[in-house]
């Protein structure tokens, strides 16, 4: 891992990540706190995150094609310059004691937009950047950092929040997002557009127009996709886990305040359980990975995930929820690990976006659905039942893990320059 991080290119991109998503996961924690000190409701929780993702659904169709056409760096930095201006503008009303949740709904649905296009982009860039054997490598580095940051951060926000307030929370992640624009303008100078495959470029783009050359790179997507099973089914696996791990914002912080009546600093607590176990998943995640390979080790995360969601809500104190919060995030960091490096290996580099975003949308889709039912059986029958219909998700990627399928040769991408 040392000779990956000695990249200029790539060091930057995870200095970037890392810090950008220590401010993305105060802000989250922070703004999930304040919904439900502001409402008391799981379904308030609920409610926000499906506001999250209705922008970002009607986005990612049309988008994957704009990532596999564009700079991806360039593409990064512009999303990254947005999303703080709108970041910065709720800060400062928040500061002046001016916010309301409309506002903060607002600034949520504005966010994910850049979101849902954001992660797809530095995936895609990644691939680009990175040598094909040392993918594994790669993406558990990103995983520890990413992760890492995200849930830590969540984690210093319940000890921090009460002295800072939500103003405070939200300046800090405009500054991260200040510093992740300079790391990606490091990584490289002038434009870089991944190249089509030649037979593309000579027999089509010279007879399409510009609406047409985009319809037909949106079929093509999709058409590569139904041609191989086997990454359907890593798809499937991969929607399915997003949309468990997204709707956990609806049942964590309730089960700190109602069962263990910890507050934000038990609140914080349980994201440190899993974001620490995500961070340590990347000490083993590799020789994991080795042993029994990509797909079992995948089953394996989902099965875990799905028996300790069953199991969290009866903890008898907050410090066994942690422990078992703890093995959910390594779980979660293995997965990602695995999953990533499956998709890197599979898909070629000019169809990583529409790819990428296609599981994304079916993992949105999904955590509408799932976020809204977990936030009415948890408030009607109690929260226990709602940690239950998320294990049932995490249960549905264990088989869709475990199905059997021969994979796809891997691709041979011919491109001109």
């Amino acid at each position: 891992m040392r000779d990956i991080l000695r990249q200029r290119a790539l060091r930057y991109v995870f200095i970037a990540n890392m810090i950008s998503m220590i401010g993305s996961g105060m802000n989250a924690a922070a703004v999930a706190w304040f919904v439900l000190k502001a409402t008391g409701s799981p379904m308030a929780l609920g409610t926000l995150a499906v506001l999250q993702t209705l922008p970002a659904m009607a986005l990612m169709p049309f988008s994957g094609v704009v990532i596999d056409r564009e700079d991806r760096r360039r593409l990064v930095m512009l999303l990254d310059a947005g999303r703080a201006l709108i970041i910065l503008t709720v800060a400062i009303l928040a500061l002046r004691g001016t916010v309301h949740l409309w506002l903060l709904y607002l600034m949520n649905m504005l966010v994910a937009v850049g979101f849902w296009m954001f992660w797809p982009t530095v995936s895609a860039l990644i691939q680009e950047l990175t040598p094909d054997s040392a993918y594994v490598q790669v993406n558990t580095l990103l995983m520890v950092g990413v992760q890492g940051g995200w849930l830590i951060a969540g984690a210093i926000v319940g000890f921090v929040y009460e002295h800072i307030g939500l103003g405070g929370v939200l300046l800090i992640d405009f500054l991260t997002y200040a510093v992740s624009f300079a790391c990606y303008f490091a990584v490289r100078k002038g434009k870089h557009v991944v190249p089509r495959p030649a037979e593309i470029r000579s027999d089509l783009l010279a007879a399409e127009t510009a609406l047409e050359r985009f319809l037909r790179e949106l079929r093509e997507g999709f058409a590569y996709l139904l041609e191989r099973p086997a990454l359907v089914l890593l798809g499937g696996a991969w929607a399915l886990f997003l949309g468990a791990m997204l709707t956990g914002i609806v049942v964590t912080p309730p089960l700190s305040d109602q069962v263990f009546h910890a507050g934000a600093k038990g609140y914080g607590w349980l994201n440190a359980g899993w974001g620490v176990g995500a961070f340590v998943s990347g000490l083993f995640a590799a020789a994991v990975l080795r042993r029994s390979g990509s797909r079992r080790a995948i089953a394996f995360s989902m099965a875990l995930l799905a028996l300790a969601f069953v199991a969290a809500p009866f903890a008898p104190i907050l410090a066994g929820a942690v422990l078992i919060y703890g093995m959910m995030g390594s779980a979660r960091g293995l997965s990602g690990v695995a999953m990533n490096t499956l998709i890197m290996e599979q898909v070629p580099t000019h169809f990583m976006g529409r790819v990428q975003n296609t599981f994304n949308l079916t993992g949105t889709t999904l955590q509408i659905f799932l976020s809204l039912a977990t936030g009415a059986i948890a408030h009607k029958f109690g929260l226990r039942y709602g940690f239950f219909l998320i294990a049932v998700a995490y249960a549905l990627a264990f088989l869709c893990a475990s199905w059997p399928v021969r994979a796809a040769a891997a691709p041979v991408e011919t491109a001109t320059k």
